[in-house]
């Protein structure tokens, strides 16, 4: 029976909608920057380190079919059509056997994808993996020969705000394009791109087509691919987002290693930022860090000693100002991996090692059950846990039965309006933790259903 994908389900089961305010948090940076000392030094060219990187990167281009559903047709019962679909981005080789990291956006539902280097030959290339939570794809290139020319990925972390940065990409689709610019701010949170992302920020221009593309750093190296931008005009205003190479090595790593999925861990808490009256509340000189509101039993943080109420204000040195923040810095570590957590608990700070490990429970969702009986016959539902949750998208905290599939025709859906996605929090006031609970719903029952993350009664009529 068909089922809806995890892609399908993910916006749809997500806590909270995006706030409109984003943040950039300190990282940890090194001290021997130098601004330039005279005029020749000012009329200094970028010229060797776009002839060291420039080579690596790549045009990618992609050619798919979608069903799409013309609205005037489907009147007098015409179904779906089949049409041509095209993307075109960029992408950089990372290593010499052909591996090409792009954005996952540039290659999602292409079944066809070309890569041409930047001295014009072309490659077939297939995906080895594809994570859409940090919007990266890694490629390998078929047919390749002989060694290809790479970038180093430094996911040192070592960026300074006002750095001098180069995007190298194909906006517009009109070819290889270099473009300068600074960082503008780093480890930048809530910016509505991903739940888990810390970006980094230039003004150095990103246009439509540079998706997948170069961020480099003055020594040639890749320091982040470049993602999204801000613009009302659909073109680059000096507002550019790159995935943090740190990130970007976590997915290649895990592609060359043979996995099929990016296994993020977790540290099992989650918290709100701190606020300048919780700042004062809690004595604080200023606001920073997170403080918890939750900790999950058993899980990484709790066995750590971490408790409600500690505010987190940092992660091995880097720090942490949202739920987001904390997110990226665990996410790119490595399961069972130990990790310094500084915090303050009464006012004093500590230090704690946790051992962040993968996320409990099951995340395939082919495993969802047919409810066969009442009022929600014929629905499929799966209990959610956290790493079904995290996989969707959505808080690896949140209870209750997620909806995979609610037949148009059924009773469900035309009698109760239940949808694909929703989950279900509680029948008559009691909460719901299984599927089980579902089996034999009767007329007259209340619903409460959560629905792109809010919340609501329904009624079974």
């Amino acid at each position: 029976m068909k089922t809806l994908t995890a892609a399908a389900l993910a916006l749809t089961l997500a806590a909270c909608g995006q706030p409109n305010d984003s943040k950039a948090q300190d990282g940890v940076f090194a001290d021997n920057r130098i601004v330039p000392g005279d005029a020749a030094a000012m009329k200094s060219s970028f010229a060797p380190v776009v002839r060291t990187a420039a080579p690596a990167v790549v045009n990618v281009s992609g050619r798919g079919v979608q069903q799409v559903q013309d609205p005037f047709w489907s009147m007098f019962g015409q179904g779906p059509r089949s049409q041509q679909v095209g993307s075109v981005g960029s992408g950089v080789i990372v290593r010499p056997d052909g591996v090409v990291v792009t954005n996952y956006h540039v290659i999602n539902g292409m079944q066809e994808i070309k890569v041409v280097l930047n001295d014009r030959r072309e490659f077939s290339a297939r995906v080895i993996l594809a994570d859409e939570r940090s919007d990266i794809a890694v490629l390998q290139l078929e047919g390749v020969s002989e060694s290809l020319p790479v970038l180093n990925i430094d996911d040192r972390e070592e960026q300074q705000i006002g750095d001098l940065v180069l995007a190298i990409g194909n906006p517009f689709g009109v070819g290889q394009t270099v473009t300068n610019g600074i960082i503008s701010a780093l480890n930048r949170t809530e910016t509505g791109i991903s739940d888990s992302g810390s970006f980094i920020q230039t003004d150095a221009a990103i246009n439509p087509g540079n998706s997948g593309g170069a961020l480099v750093d003055m020594d040639g190296d890749l320091i982040g691919i470049n993602t999204a931008i801000f613009s009302r005009s659909g073109t680059s205003a000096g507002v550019g987002f790159a995935v943090p190479a740190s990130m970007v090595k976590r997915v290649v790593d895990s592609a060359v290693g043979g996995a099929r999925v990016v296994v993020r861990p977790w540290l099992g808490v989650k918290g709100d930022s701190v606020s300048a009256d919780i700042a004062r509340s809690l004595g604080l000189e200023r606001p920073q860090g997170i403080i918890i509101t939750d900790v999950y039993a058993g899980g990484p943080g709790a066995r750590a000693g971490i408790r409600e109420g500690d505010v987190i204000t940092a992660i091995d040195g880097a720090e942490i100002n949202d739920q987001g923040g904390l997110n990226f810095r665990v996410g790119t570590r490595e399961p069972n991996q130990t990790v310094q957590v500084s915090i303050l608990r009464d006012g004093r700070p500590q230090t704690i090692d946790a051992r962040v490990q993968t996320l409990p429970g099951d995340a395939d969702i082919e495993k969802a059950a047919v409810i066969d009986a009442a009022a929600l016959a014929g629905v499929q539902a799966i209990t959610l846990n956290p790493a079904l949750a995290d996989r969707l998208g959505g808080d690896p905290f949140a209870n209750g039965v997620i909806l995979v599939r609610v037949d148009p025709r059924s009773y469900a859906r035309r009698g109760i309006g239940l949808q694909s996605g929703d989950v279900v929090l509680a029948v008559n006031e009691r909460p719901v933790t299984t599927v089980g609970q579902l089996s034999n719903i009767q007329r007259g029952a209340r619903l409460t259903v959560q629905r792109r993350g809010q919340q609501g009664i329904l009624l079974a009529r």
